[in-house]
C-alpha cells in the first residue's frame, strides 16, 4: 500500500528544538520511516516502550531508518515529558506531535472515544510503501527487539525480492525462495 504524504511537528530531544518531519522528505533522503504511535505523554506503559525503542534506535538508523514516536500530545508536552521522565533519558529520535489526530487517523490508530492513538507500529519503505503494521490496545506494550527483527527482514528483502523470511527469521538465518518446487516442501528447504 502506498502511504500518502504526511507531516508532523516534532520535538528533537538531541537539539532540544521544535521542527517538522514529513514522509516526502524522508523518501527524498532514501530513508525507511518507522512510526511508533503511543497513547499519551505522562502515562505508564508509554515511557517503558519509548525507552526500549531508544535502546534500538542506533541499530535502526544503521539500517537506513528514521524512527518517529507519535502521540496526540503537543510538541510542548513532549519537551516537558522528556525532561521529567527519567526513562526517556536516552531518547534521541524525533517525537511527533499529532494533536488533531490527522496522522493517527491516516494509519487507523485514532480512538475517537478517547482522542488518543492506539499502540501502532508502521514500517514504510524508502519508496513510501507500507511493509509492516502492528496495532496493540492501550495496556500491552511492544518489544523493540521484534521491531528491529522486522526492520532487518524488510531491509534484507528489499535487496533480495525473490526471497522470503520465515517465522522467527533473524539476520543471517536461512531464507526461502518461493517457487513451485517449494510447495509442500518448506520443512525440507529449511533443513538444507
Amino acid at each position: 500500500m502506498e502511504v500518502p504524504n504526511f507531516e508532523l511537528e516534532t520535538y528533537d530531544p538531541v537539539e532540544r528544538e521544535f521542527g517538522k518531519i514529513g514522509l516526502e522528505k524522508l523518501k527524498k533522503q532514501d530513508k525507511w520511516t518507522i512510526l511508533v504511535f503511543y497513547p499519551a505523554d505522562f502515562t505508564f506503559v508509554c515511557p517503558t516502550e519509548l525507552a526500549d525503542l531508544a535502546e534500538k534506535y542506533e541499530a535502526l538508523k544503521k539500517l537506513g531508518a528514521e524512527v518517529i514516536s507519535v502521540s496526540t500530545d503537543t510538541k510542548f508536552s513532549h519537551l516537558a515529558w522528556k525532561d521529567a521522565e527519567k526513562l526517556l533519558a536516552k531518547v534521541k529520535y524525533p517525537m511527533g506531535a499529532d494533536p488533531t489526530g490527522a496522522v493517527s487517523r491516516l494509519f487507523g490508530v485514532y480512538d475517537p472515544a478517547s482522542g488518543l492513538a492506539l499502540r501502532g507500529t508502521f514500517i514504510i519503505n524508502p519508496q513510501g510503501k507500507l511493509v509492516s503494521a502492528e496495532v496493540n490496545f492501550y495496556n500491552v506494550g511492544r518489544n523493540a527487539d521484534e521491531l528491529l527483527r522486522k526492520m532487518e527482514a524488510n531491509a534484507y528483502l528489499m535487496k533480495h525480492p525473490d526471497e522470503a523470511c520465515p517465522a522467527r527469521w533473524e539476520k543471517g538465518a536461512k531464507t526461502l525462495k518461493p517457487s513451485e518446487k517449494l510447495v509442500g516442501r518448506v520443512f525440507e528447504a529449511l533443513q538444507g
